[in-house]
């Protein structure tokens, strides 16, 4: 389906947030890319675990020069998240997994994600919507999200 590439890049906090993407981004090159991220990984290509700027990152309007430009305190903060996100799935910076093993993890962490993440997440809406219908369950966050 997909021409041989090398393993799918993803961030710490992507790890996590991207179960809830639902075609909502930036702008059309975002959310395209984006699309395609998600659809190999759970084609079941491999994903490794990287520390800075991922697959996601690339076609994102704030990366700049392989950090986020948001705002002053974004890229410290996003690398805060990713930190946060690998030690609550109980992975290490450049391993490999699948996708359905990270949508396994999920359940059992996202309500503290929720609580110290997804209350002044601009994305926060967009998965609401998704969390309705899903697999995780809105039990699984409590009242935050």
């Amino acid at each position: 389906m997909f021409p041989a590439q090398q393993n799918i890049r993803l961030r710490g906090h992507h790890l996590i947030c991207l179960h809830f993407f639902d075609g909502e981004g930036y702008d059309l090159e975002f959310v395209t890319n984006l699309s395609k991220v998600v659809e190999r990984a759970k084609s079941g290509e491999e994903i490794e675990i990287c520390t800075g700027a991922d697959d996601v990152c690339r076609q994102c309007p704030h990366l700049k020069r392989e950090r986020c430009s948001y705002d002053e305190n974004s890229d410290n903060e996003i690398r805060k998240m990713d930190r946060k996100a690998i030690k609550l799935l109980r992975l290490s910076a450049h391993g490999k997994l699948k996708w359905l093993e990270i949508r396994d993890k999920i359940p059992g962490i996202i309500k503290e994600w929720a609580d110290t993440y997804c209350g002044a997440c601009e994305w926060r809406n967009a998965c609401r919507k998704v969390l309705r219908g899903s697999i995780y369950g809105n039990e699984a966050t409590g009242s935050r999200f």
